[in-house]
């Protein structure tokens, strides 16, 4: 499994790193005693560290029978799962399951099904902690509906968190997407809803770890 910058990170990784240098340069040269400047470039190249590992994009790429499955959107932990009413495109109970992001957690964002995007709608909102049930109707997100080649219309919906304040969608309404692909990314941390028909076989538990394009968590009648 190849891992490379994501793009939403190149920018943040090039600006951090010269705020850093403008910091430790001018500090190791003025300051008489050598062991301030060293703790500094130590803290400094923990944080770069950090957001770099924050903005990892691993190459993934899913295997096996693509017919009629439900695969994670993002690495993190199922916090919900249960029958509700969505009432944003779908209007008619379906199947939530939710899966948390932590700032530890790869924050790309991969198509969970194969099919063609019908509907892509950002909303403005709160920025309450993502694992809250209310996160769902109140906080910043984006809702994609994608229709899958069975006919399934299925919902993702992007959540920004407590500390995530942008949200990132590339899914376009009418283009196809497919399961290898990226459809976004949230900066740090946050949550992800995949709202799915009711009778749908559900293959996760809550408190199940997933990965991104990787992890099988549904499979559709």
């Amino acid at each position: 499994m190849k891992i490379k910058i994501h793009r939403e990170g190149l920018n943040i990784l090039l600006a951090l790193f010269f705020i850093l240098l403008a910091i430790n340069i001018p500090a190791y040269i003025f300051i008489e005693c050598k062991a301030i400047p060293i703790v500094f470039i130590s803290i400094s190249a923990i944080m770069y560290l950090l957001v770099a590992n924050f903005f990892r994009s691993p190459r993934r790429h899913f295997k096996g029978s693509q017919e009629n499955v439900v695969v994670a959107s993002v690495d993190g932990k199922v916090v919900a799962l249960e029958e509700v009413y969505e009432d944003e495109y779908l209007h008619t109970n379906a199947i939530q399951l939710s899966i948390f992001m932590s700032v530890f957690n790869v924050h790309a964002n991969w198509v969970p099904v194969n099919g063609k995007v019908l509907y892509v709608k950002h909303h403005s909102g709160r920025f309450r902690a993502a694992y809250l049930p209310k996160s769902s109707t109140e906080n910043e997100r984006s809702a994609i509906v994608i229709r899958t080649e069975s006919g399934a219309e299925i919902l993702m919906r992007q959540i920004a968190g407590a500390i995530a304040r942008r949200i990132v969608t590339y899914a376009k309404q009418d283009e196809e997407v497919h399961l290898d692909e990226h459809i976004g990314f949230i900066k740090f941390g946050s949550r992800v809803d995949i709202y799915l028909p009711i009778g749908t076989e559900i293959l996760v538990k809550l408190g199940d770890k997933t990965i991104g394009g990787i992890t099988t968590v549904a499979r559709l009648k």
